[in-house]
């Protein structure tokens, strides 16, 4: 939260390019390298996996309205929760923040042009448009009945679906991403504005620093574990299937290696968005800013060494699953303090509850609900009980969409002004808000006590007496799916009947607000200097008093 001087940024009465308008034929997005243009395009991609994934979750919660297994067959079943859980984590909550909002803000938000490598930047997105490609035709063709989690051997050998090809796609993508993190990493390291050192770098960039550390060490396992899964299953060469010589507990320690730290990858930036909105929002500095960037790191080094969590019951060493356990309880400290930081800095804050301020309480809300239920996983006793119930279900969905796709909301509604030019209504953004606190809650909060009660995940058919949860849960996921529609609806709206924004509509500090709405291919006509005072929230928010006046006299919405 530092002020800054922009050298040069004087207030012109004639129009200028900004990256929406400088050029506007589809060759000139498909072939752009910069930045804005590719997160825009990144924007669009993953909302429509999100949508299809989101129908798959509809499906899946009409067939649990009954007991019995009676809007789809059982194998039908099988491969609607996989696809719905393979869109929605790899397509959708692995790439949304860093690949939208960490492309287009993060060469902002530390005064650069652009990112480090911009041609890298447009290959990752190609990768991931091939990525999903693939594995949408193999979806589409006959679809995967393995689980998400792709599970050996009945991946490798059991199962008849579409592995091979959707393996394919996850491993293209992975390319993808890891692309995105090496970009991030060299851009923070190489392009700050002279002034911008570590210590006065956003949390936002520092979550997105700490994410690709992440990328860049996780996503090879995972890659080369689905490489793996297709070698054994087209050569039958004995990796994961007992039958021939294999081994599948190999399997889930190089799955969970990956996999519980891609959890951060999808969570860690949701924390950086959230940094942000209560900061700004409560008119005040961050309270303890080095605790919570130290914090993001922690997050990502201890998320490589609580795999084993997953295990306690594949019949690993006790002595292994107490160390995990431990490790377990450890990784909720660097949490916690982001909790706890958060909370002080809303004490005594001048808090303004605009629509991505109330995304982001949400997501304290949801995400401690999420962590505090996941120390019962961590707990290898307790574990035995509620492994593989809608316990496991719901606690992975409170941090999953509770947390990152309660944060990605909140930042697409902060910073929507600054990347469109127009602000959308408030009433509306503050209606959906609360339709998905309220809709999340009353869809997952069910499932913990569906969960606790014995209720196994991936079942089209459970016990009568279940029933009267399972309708709540399903009665959720409606509003739940109202509230998360409405903002389709409402931002493209704003898109040609919003109020111009102005440059700074939220009257804050940072050096994405001290360049034009929508920002030019440049990102700023001359290079900015960063000063070493601290943003004071005054009434003059840090900004000259003459821009400020043209601010006044522009229409806000």
């Amino acid at each position: 939260m530092q002020s800054a001087d922009v050298i040069g940024s004087g207030f012109s009465e004639t129009p200028k390019l900004n990256y929406l308008t400088n050029g506007t034929t589809l060759k000139s997005w498909l072939l752009t390298k910069d930045h804005k243009r590719i997160a825009i395009m990144y924007l669009i991609s993953v909302s429509v996996f999100f949508l299809m994934g989101g129908i798959y979750a509809a499906t899946i919660r009409l067939e649990l309205l009954t007991p019995a297994s009676d809007l789809l067959e059982t194998g039908t079943y099988n491969k609607v929760f996989t696809q719905h859980g393979i869109l929605m984590i790899f397509f959708f909550l692995i790439p949304s923040i860093p690949a939208v909002l960490g492309n287009f803000l993060l060469p902002i938000m530390i005064g650069a042009k652009d990112l480090a490598l911009p041609r890298i930047n447009l290959l990752s997105l190609y990768l991931y448009w091939l990525g999903g490609a693939i594995a949408l035709y193999g979806l589409m063709q006959g679809g995967v009945d393995t689980g998400w989690t792709f599970y050996t051997p009945y991946s490798t050998t059991f199962s008849n679906s579409y592995v091979l090809a959707v393996g394919v796609g996850i491993f293209i993508n992975g390319f993808s991403s890891i692309l995105t993190g090496l970009n991030f990493i060299v851009t923070i390291h190489t392009m700050r504005a002279p002034g911008m050192t570590w210590f006065r770098l956003p949390l936002f960039v520092w979550a997105m620093y700490a994410v690709s550390l992440v990328m860049i060490l996780g996503t090879p396992v995972v890659a080369i574990t689905v490489l793996l899964v297709a070698i054994e299953r087209v050569a039958r060469v004995g990796i994961f299937d007992p039958a021939i010589g294999g081994d599948p507990i190999l399997f889930q320690h190089m799955f969970w290696f990956y996999s519980h730290p891609a959890v951060y990858i999808m969570v860690l930036p949701g924390m950086g968005v959230v940094s942000e909105l209560i900061s700004n929002f409560s008119r005040k500095k961050i309270f303890g800013y080095e605790f919570i960037a130290f914090s993001s790191i922690a997050i990502a080094v201890f998320g490589f060494l609580v795999w084993g969590h997953h295990m306690f019951v594949s019949g690993q060493s006790i002595y292994a699953s107490m160390v995990f356990s431990f490790l377990t309880m450890v990784v909720a400290i660097p949490s916690a303090i982001k909790m706890f930081n958060w909370t002080a800095t809303l004490y005594k804050g001048s808090i303004d509850f605009s629509t991505p301020m109330l995304y982001g309480l949400g997501f304290m809300g949801l995400f401690l609900i999420g962590g505090l239920t996941g120390l019962y996983l961590g707990a290898i006793g307790l574990t035995v009980h509620l492994t593989d119930t809608y316990y496991v279900v719901s606690h992975f969905h409170y941090v999953m969409v509770g947390g990152q796709v309660v944060a990605y909301l909140g930042g697409l509604h902060y910073w929507w002004p600054k990347m469109t030019g127009k602000m959308y209504s408030e009433f509306w953004g503050k209606t959906s808000a609360m339709l998905v606190f309220v809709g999340f809650n009353l869809t997952f909060f069910p499932q913990l006590i569906l969960g606790y009660m014995g209720m196994p995940r991936r079942y089209a058919a459970y016990p009568p007496e279940m029933q009267v949860l399972n309708i709540f849960s399903t009665a959720g996921a409606s509003v739940l799916g109202i509230g998360m529609l409405m903002p389709v609806v409402y931002l493209l709206h704003s898109l040609v009947y919003g109020k111009p924004a102005g440059d700074n509509p939220w009257r804050l500090p940072g050096l994405e607000w001290r360049t034009s709405s929508p920002p030019p291919t440049e990102n700023f006509e001359k290079m900015p200097v960063v000063t070493w005072e601290a943003y004071e929230f005054g009434e003059d928010n840090g900004l000259d008093l003459e821009e400020d006046r043209r601010r006044d006299l522009a229409p806000v919405g």
